[in-house]
Parts: structure tokens; sequence; C-alpha cells
């Protein structure tokens, strides 16, 4: 596998890209970099960009576009920049895309691949909606693949279980519109590059991680 291998990876939530970016920097060595990450360390170091993010934390709203990118560029302009990576959750729209672009131009860095996971909306909905958790315990369930004894009752302290409102089907449905329409220029961006990698992102998890791995090496 090559040394300087940077990468992107793209996919609806519930995709399963968190996993795979925490394989993949495990496996090959790469720096994990997150946009939640990344927000986090600045507003706990309270640098300038830190001090401007922490309200929209606060308040539960999105980072503006033009603020996550100064945030990423700073991040890769320090002394100690990651050399190797993988990107989970940025660029999530053209114009990040963009403003990467020339963060990476900047830096003489060049990515090796941007993969895109492919999943059903239809599948993305199961597996999210099927989620529930124990309040108390914080123990997780899913009612297809791994449901609790009794229906709606944490097995380890008996607590009603609940399900998050993000996981719930409306929202999720709303979720996936969002990352269609965000990505649809996205897309197309990094395939003129020759960089796009689409791998079906259904089934078990180490072999969506062999079709990952697969994918970059026969670019």
């Amino acid at each position: 596998m090559e040394l300087a291998m940077r990468l992107i990876l793209i996919g609806p939530p519930g995709s399963g890209k968190g996993t795979q970016a925490k394989l993949l920097s495990m496996r090959l060595g790469l720096d994990h970099i997150g946009t939640g990450d990344i927000l986090r360390e600045a507003v706990r170091m309270n640098t300038p960009l830190g001090q401007l993010a922490k309200p929209h934390i606060m308040a539960g709203r999105l980072v503006p576009d033009d603020l996550v990118n100064e945030l990423v560029a700073e991040r890769f302009r320090r002394p100690d920049r990651p050399e190797r990576f993988v990107m989970d959750g940025y660029p999530r729209t053209l114009a990040q895309a963009a403003s990467f672009d020339q963060v990476l131009r900047q830096q003489f860095l060049n990515l090796t691949g941007v993969v895109v996971m492919i999943v059903a909306d239809e599948e993305i909905v199961r597996r999210l909606t099927g989620r529930w958790s124990c309040p108390r315990c914080k123990a997780t369930y899913h009612m297809v693949s791994k449901p609790p004894r009794v229906t709606g009752i944490c097995d380890e302290c008996g607590h009603e279980l609940v399900q998050r409102s993000d996981d719930q089907e409306d929202t999720v449905r709303e979720r996936l519109r969002v990352y269609h329409r965000s990505t649809e220029g996205l897309i197309p961006h990094y395939r003129a590059q020759g960089l796009l990698r689409e791998v079906p992102a259904e089934g078990d998890i180490e072999k969506i991680y062999s079709r990952i791995v697969q994918s970059l090496e026969s670019r």
C-alpha cells in the first residue's frame, strides 16, 4: 500500500464511514481527522477560531462553511500537520472541497483517493431507525441485528429503552435528503480529478474494509 496514503471518506449518515476511517487509521498508520475533533480541540484550546465556533456548537447549530474551512486549513498549516490521513466528515459540500483542494496545494499534498460508501437509502433508514439505547446504563440495541430479550426493555438494568430524535424515520429521511443535496456537486468534482472510488458499503465490516483497500490498490 502506498506510503503517502491520503484519503477522504464520503457517505450518508449510518453508512459506517466512522468505523472504516478508524480501521484505515489503525491498520495503515493514518491520522483520523474528523471535523468534530478539530472543532472540539479549537474550543478546548480557546483559539480565536474556537471562540467563533463555540456559540454554534453550544446551540447545536451547524458551524458555517467558511469557519469549518478555516479550522481545517489551520490544522494543515501547523508544524505537526498530518502527512498521511483519512478525512472523516469533511469535505461535505463542493465549496468545502474547493477550499480543501487549495489547502492541500499550498501544503504540496496530493490526495490518493476519495472513497464514496454506497448504501441504499432504505438500508440507511433500517439501520438508523432500529437503534435504541438505555438512558440509565447506556447499553445500545438494534431491533433487527441486536434486539433486547424483552421488547423495549434493557437487558442489563431493566430500564425502558429510548430512541434518539436523530434516529426517528422522518429525521433520518431528512438527513438523507440533505446528504444527497450536498454531495451532488462533490462526487463529480472528485470523479473529474480521477480520485473517486465507489465502494458498496453493505454487509460485513471486514468485507467493506477489503473493498475499500482493493479500490485504492486498483487505481
